[in-house]
């Protein structure tokens, strides 16, 4: 399936509140109700939307504390820190990345007891450098179509 413009008006849509009804986006789109459920369907099937979640702030849930760690396990250890790591409540979202460490973590705590005792877990299979998140500048940014880069054209060719 092509992501033309009509495509795109509703990834944006979507991006930007994935509760809005099938006919409150026709209206902003100009097409029927049947036709944006249809695309969207197509999309989904494809797998270019991935789901819907419910985006949480983390103080209003009750943890105090949003990381970045970054690990670089041993060699003989990487099997059991993914095993590990995939069963950490803690854990928001992980991986595997270039450079000089293996992992980026980002994580929740309670507090620093919290993350101390994490810590100590991860120190188990390798090095581990911690983040203390202050305020996010950009969050969830919804993804923009390549041609509407700001430089994109400059680039390809």
């Amino acid at each position: 399936m092509k992501l033309d413009d009509l495509n795109w008006k509703i990834l944006e849509s979507l991006q930007v509140n994935a509760r809005q009804s099938n006919t409150e986006l026709a209206k902003k789109i100009g097409i029927s109700s049947n036709a944006v459920a249809e695309r969207i369907k197509k999309m989904e099937e494809q797998g270019t939307i991935k789901g819907y979640t419910a985006n949480l702030s983390f103080e209003k849930v009750g943890y105090q504390l949003k990381t970045i760690i970054t690990i670089k396990p041993a060699i003989d250890k990487y099997i059991n820190f993914i095993k590990e790591i995939r069963q950490q409540k803690e854990v928001i979202n992980c991986f595997r990345v270039t450079g000089d460490e293996s992992y980026y973590v980002e994580a929740i705590f309670v507090n620093y007891s919290h993350l101390e005792f994490f810590l100590d877990k991860m120190l188990g299979y390798g090095l581990t450098t911690t983040y203390v998140v202050l305020s996010e500048v950009t969050y969830n940014r919804a993804i923009a179509r390549k041609e509407d880069l700001t430089d994109y054209h400059k680039i390809e060719k």
